[in-house]
């Protein structure tokens, strides 16, 4: 047998590993569930084409969402067959739904700040963790992960001279998204599918255009203006119906009349919805903070508004919203659901009281409350009399474990 000389033999893996090292990357890609529950597999690539997607041993075009601009790169989306059990997308793994999720994680607000003169380290972990986050929260394993909104915190240039968010990208555009959600969250993206909550960073004056481009649940019309509001949907999963509401522009401290009108024809739909009903928002229609000098703050007067017109829908059992970066459990008095906050992964942390019990504010009494601070993440599992929910901090650890059902959670 002819032998390769060393010198050849080393020249010829040398030519290997550089093809290697060139051949393109597998597009950003994630799952995301949408209205009716249905699941899109989408995809940023800067090629000329959409990818194809391999699923079941079926071959699969993905077709454009949005054509590339200056500011973006190409998005494409296909839904995928119901009951599909393995896919990949140009080799990499893709995420599949699971018909009756057990294990769904919660995130929020997971951007890192640069506003004028208001800047978060971005550059370092400990200031800025949701890396950190993801990874460990890929790490249990979630069948279903939802985000409460507030993505892109990166409105302003990084002042001269700031090491912490040096060479930053910034604005609504394709660099500043990777590097606020895309490129941190990879890890969860490709544990287990989203369900993406609108936030008030994703208002039109704000990053609106590039969430509904890139996560919002409905087609994206070519030309079409950007949006502030989308109606009510739901996702049909076992034993419950997650319903999704947009209330980025449902201001806190203000409750104007054509908003408050709005938001009520939301209760309304949501009424309709079958129950039991789990309601993701990202504004929670009555959440906590102290502001100086140690006031407890809070309530958001256009929701609340909103539902005292009708009542609070009492399919509804759960709440579960961010806005607030802090964790929230809070029970309220009267025919309302508890309310869940998980606002806490990633942008600066807010000041919150430490015991919830006995406030009354927008009134709306609190019969039971607790906070925790910290960055961090919750993780609900399913059993057989309800649903377990874990407090994780950023470094992974339990910090609290609670329970709900039948509309209360104990703590």
């Amino acid at each position: 047998m002819m032998r390769i000389a060393t010198p050849l033999l080393a020249a010829i893996l040398t030519q290997v590993a550089a093809v290697v090292d060139a051949a393109p990357a597998a597009p950003l890609h994630w799952v995301q569930l949408g209205p009716g529950g249905a699941a899109e597999l989408r995809a940023m690539t800067e090629a000329a084409e959409c990818p194809t997607a391999m699923i079941d041993g079926v071959s699969y075009n993905l077709t454009q969402r949005a054509a590339p601009d200056a500011n973006f790169a190409r998005v494409c989306a296909m839904t995928l067959p119901v009951g599909a059990r393995v896919a990949t997308l140009e080799g990499a793994a893709v995420p599949l739904p699971k018909a009756a999720p057990e294990r769904i994680l919660v995130i929020g607000d997971t951007g890192c700040r640069i506003e004028g003169n208001f800047t978060q380290a971005c550059n370092d972990p400990d200031k800025w963790p949701f890396a950190r986050i993801a990874s460990e929260a890929a790490g249990l394993k979630p069948d279903l992960t939802i985000h409460v909104g507030d993505y892109d915190y990166r409105e302003s240039p990084c002042p001269a001279g700031n090491s912490g968010c040096a060479g930053s990208a910034w604005g609504n555009n394709g660099p500043s998204w990777e590097a606020d959600f895309f490129t941190p969250a990879a890890p969860l993206l490709a544990a287990a599918p989203f369900v993406f909550v609108r936030g008030n960073h994703e208002e039109c004056a704000r990053f609106g255009a590039g969430w509904l481009r890139l996560l919002g649940p409905l087609p994206l019309l070519p030309g079409a203006p950007c949006t502030d509001h989308i109606a009510p949907y739901a996702i049909p999963l076992p034993g419950m119906t997650l319903a999704v509401m947009d209330d980025a522009t449902a201001p806190d401290t203000a409750a104007p009349r054509d908003l408050v009108q709005l938001y009520r024809g939301d209760f309304s739909a949501l009424k309709a919805t079958p129950g039991p009903v789990w309601l993701t928002t990202h504004r929670p229609l009555s959440g906590y903070v102290l502001v100086p000098p140690f006031i407890p703050a809070g309530g958001n007067q256009t929701l609340l508004a909103a539902m005292r017109e009708d009542g609070f829908p009492e399919n509804i059992e759960l709440m579960i919203s961010g806005h607030i970066h802090a964790f929230e459990a809070i029970n309220y008095l009267g025919n309302v659901a508890p309310q869940l906050i998980a606002g806490n992964s990633g942008d600066s942390l807010s000041n919150v009281p430490a015991n919830l019990a006995g406030i009354n504010l927008g009134g709306l009494p609190v019969v039971s409350g607790l906070t925790l601070p910290g960055f961090g993440y919750l993780l609900l599992t399913r059993t057989d009399a309800g649903w377990n929910i874990d407090v994780y901090d950023v470094h992974g650890a339990k910090q609290r474990s609670c329970f709900f059902a039948a509309r209360k959670i104990g703590c």
